[in-house]
C-alpha cells in the first residue's frame, strides 16, 4: 500500500479490513455493556452496518477516493441498525463529505475528513454525550489536525492511538461506565475498525481475536446456528472446571484446529466452549477439554437435524394489519415478539418491522416497510430507545411526510396507539401520541448476564433483574419476587392496571400463575396477562 497517499482502491481495502477485524472482535464489543442484560449487541449492530457499508463496494473497481468513501457512506447509511451504527453511519458520511473532489487521500486529506466526520456525527445527535463513540471521533480528528506528518500511514498510526486512549478514557466522561467497570462500547468498535485497517497494512493477522470471555448467562448459543459453515455440521458444548495453569489463548488456539463458530463463557470459575465441528472431529473438543479440567456437562447436537427442526417450527400466525389508503395515515411499528404484534396489528398498525433487543432493524428495514404503502403519510413507532434513531434516520431520506414517535418501550407504543386516528392530520395525531407516551410505566423482567453494582443495585450473574422505565432497580433470587419487587418500586397501588407480556421463555401456566400472585398483592388493581413472545425478557410490564 503506497505511503504517500491511499486511492479508492486502497480505502476499499482498509474498509474490508476495519470490518474484518470488527467481526473478530465482535463479542468484545457485545460484552461492554452498561447494564447487565441480554442486549448488548453494540457490536452485532457496528458489523452488520460494516457489512452493508462493504457490500455497497464490494464489487466496485472504483480508483477515485472520494467517490469509494461516498459509495461506503451510502452502504452504511441503509444499513445502519442501532444507535451505535446510526453514529458509525454519519461518521463515513462526514468522512466522505471531506473527500469530495478528492482522487486520493494524503494526510492533510485523511485529518480533514475525519474532522468532517466527527462533525457530521455530533450534528446528527440532538442531545451529545460525551463519553461515547462521539468523544472517540473528536479525540481521533484533534489528534488527526494536530499531527505534523506528511504520511498517511503515519498518520494512521496517531488516529489509532488516539482512538485507543480516548476509549480507555471514557469512564472518566460518563460516571455510569465508571459505576459498570466498562469502557465505552461503541468508542471500542470505532477503534477495533481502525485497528483493523492498520493491521492490514503491517500485514497483521485479521481474524485471531483479543481474547476475550463473555458471561455464561450472554451466550447466545441460537445465533450460533446462523453460522453453520460446510462440513462443520455438529455442535458441541462442553462444561468444564479448569486446573490451574488454564491458558485462554493456548485453549483457542487449539479450538481453531478443530472448528468454528467458537465462543467461550466463564462464571463463577466455570467455563463454558461451544464449538462447531465436523463429524470426524465431535469428539476431539471433548478430548482436549479432559486434558485442562473435570468436565461437568457435555451437549452434542446434529446442526443439520436441529435447523431443520427450528425451520420446521417458524410458522408465524398470520397477522391481519390494518390496509391504509391514499390520503390515510399509516403506522409501522417494531415489535420483538408474534403476540405484541398480533397487539400492534388489533390497535391499527398498518406495518410491523422485527426488531427489539438484541435486534434492532436498519434504516433500509424502515424503508422497505413503509415505501410501498399507498399513502404519503407515515407514523413510525420505535419501541425502543436503541431504535429511534435508525427511524429517524430512515425519515430523512424518503420524500413521504415521517414522523417519528419516540417510543422507547413496548408499553409507550401501546399507549400511543390508543391515541391514533388515521382520518386526521398526521402532525396532530403524531403530537397526541407523542405526549401519551408520559402517560405509562414500562418494567421489564431478564437475567442478570453480569455481576456489577449500579444505582446502590448490587447484581450477581445469573440473578432476575428488574429495570423501571429503562434503569436497572431490582434484583431477586426469581421471576415473581422480582417482579414483586419491581412493582413496589413503581407505587403500582396507586395505578389501576397492571399488563404482564410474557416472553418466549415463559409458559401460559408459568406467566398466569405469577400473575395470580401479583392479583393477590395488588387486589385493588386489575392485573392482565398477554402473551408477547419476545426473548430474552420474560416480562414486559406495563402499569398505567
Amino acid at each position: 500500500m503506497p505511503k504517500a497517499s491511499f486511492d479508492g482502491l486502497a480505502l476499499k481495502e482498509l474498509v474490508e479490513a476495519g470490518l474484518a477485524w470488527l467481526r473478530t472482535n465482535q463479542q468484545t464489543v457485545n460484552a461492554l455493556n452498561v447494564f447487565p442484560v441480554p442486549d448488548g449487541d453494540t457490536g452485532t449492530n457496528m458489523l452488520l452496518t460494516m457489512q452493508s457499508a462493504y457490500a455497497e463496494i464490494a464489487n466496485s473497481g472504483q480508483r477515485n477516493a472520494g467517490q469509494m468513501a461516498a459509495a461506503v457512506a451510502q452502504g452504511a447509511l441503509m444499513g445502519a441498525r442501532g444507535n451505535s451504527g446510526v453514529i458509525l453511519s454519519q461518521l463515513w458520511r462526514g468522512f466522505a463529505r471531506g473527500l469530495h473532489g478528492h482522487e486520493t487521500i494524503d494526510a492533510a486529506t485523511l485529518a480533514h475528513a475525519f474532522a468532517e466526520a466527527r462533525d457530521t456525527a455530533y450534528k446528527g445527535v440532538v442531545r451529545p454525550v460525551e463519553g461515547t463513540i462521539l468523544t472517540v471521533s473528536k479525540d481521533i480528528a484533534a489528534a488527526a489536525q494536530t499531527a505534523t506528518t506528511d504520511d498517511p500511514v503515519e498518520m494512521l498510526r496517531i488516529i489509532v492511538a488516539a482512538a485507543d486512549k480516548s476509549v480507555e478514557n471514557t469512564p472518566e466522561l460518563l460516571p455510569i461506565l465508571k459505576q459498570a467497570g466498562v469502557v465505552d462500547s461503541g468508542g471500542k468498535g470505532l477503534f477495533f475498525i481502525l485497528e483493523g485497517m492498520l493491521r492490514q497494512i503491517d500485514g497483521q493477522s485479521l481474524d485471531a481475536p483479543l481474547i476475550s470471555v463473555q458471561p455464561l448467562s450472554a451466550m447466545n448459543l441460537e445465533n450460533a446456528l446462523e453460522d453453520v459453515e460446510a462440513g462443520q455440521d455438529w455442535e458441541v458444548v462442553v462444561d468444564f472446571r479448569p486446573k490451574n495453569g488454564f491458558e485462554l489463548r493456548s485453549f483457542y488456539e487449539q479450538l481453531e484446529s478443530m472448528g468454528t463458530s467458537i465462543q467461550v463463557g466463564e462464571g463463577e470459575g466455570m467455563y463454558r466452549m461451544h464449538i462447531h465441528v465436523p463429524l470426524e472431529n465431535r469428539y476431539k473438543p471433548i478430548e482436549y477439554v479432559m486434558e485442562l479440567g473435570t468436565i461437568t456437562k457435555v451437549a452434542i447436537e446434529n446442526l443439520l437435524a436441529q435447523m431443520d427442526e427450528l425451520q420446521a417450527g417458524t410458522g408465524a400466525p398470520t397477522l391481519e394489519l390494518t390496509n391504509v389508503e391514499a390520503g390515510q395515515i399509516a403506522v409501522v411499528a417494531v415489535s420483538p415478539g408474534t403476540g405484541l404484534s398480533r397487539i400492534f396489528a388489533s390497535l391499527g398498525v398498518s406495518a410491523l418491522v422485527a426488531g427489539g433487543q438484541t435486534m434492532n432493524p436498519s434504516t433500509k428495514d424502515f424503508l422497505d416497510a413503509f415505501d410501498n404503502l399507498p399513502t404519503d403519510k407515515i407514523i413510525i413507532l420505535p419501541n425502543n430507545k436503541n431504535i429511534i434513531l435508525a427511524a429517524n434516520q430512515a425519515k430523512g431520506v424518503t420524500v413521504k411526510q415521517v414522523y417519528v414517535v419516540p417510543s422507547k418501550t413496548i408499553p409507550q407504543g401501546l399507549a400511543a396507539m390508543l391515541h391514533f386516528d388515521p382520518e386526521s392530520d398526521v402532525e396532530k395525531v403524531a403530537g397526541k401520541m407523542s405526549r401519551a407516551l408520559d402517560s405509562i410505566i414500562t418494567g421489564e423482567i431478564t437475567v442478570a448476564t453480569r455481576s456489577v453494582e449500579i444505582d446502590g443495585v448490587t447484581v450477581r450473574e445469573g440473578q432476575v433483574i428488574g429495570l423501571l422505565n429503562g434503569k436497572l432497580a431490582v434484583a431477586a433470587e426469581t421471576v415473581e419476587a422480582a417482579c414483586l419487587q419491581l412493582l413496589e418500586k413503581a407505587e403500582a397501588v396507586t395505578y389501576e392496571l397492571i399488563t404482564l407480556f410474557y416472553g418466549s421463555d415463559l409458559s401460559p401456566a408459568e406467566a398466569n400463575r405469577i400473575a395470580d400472585l401479583l392479583q393477590k398483592k395488588y387486589p385493588e388493581q386489575e392485573v392482565e396477562v398477554q402473551e408477547g413472545g419476545q426473548p430474552h425478557y420474560q416480562f414486559i410490564i406495563s402499569i398505567e
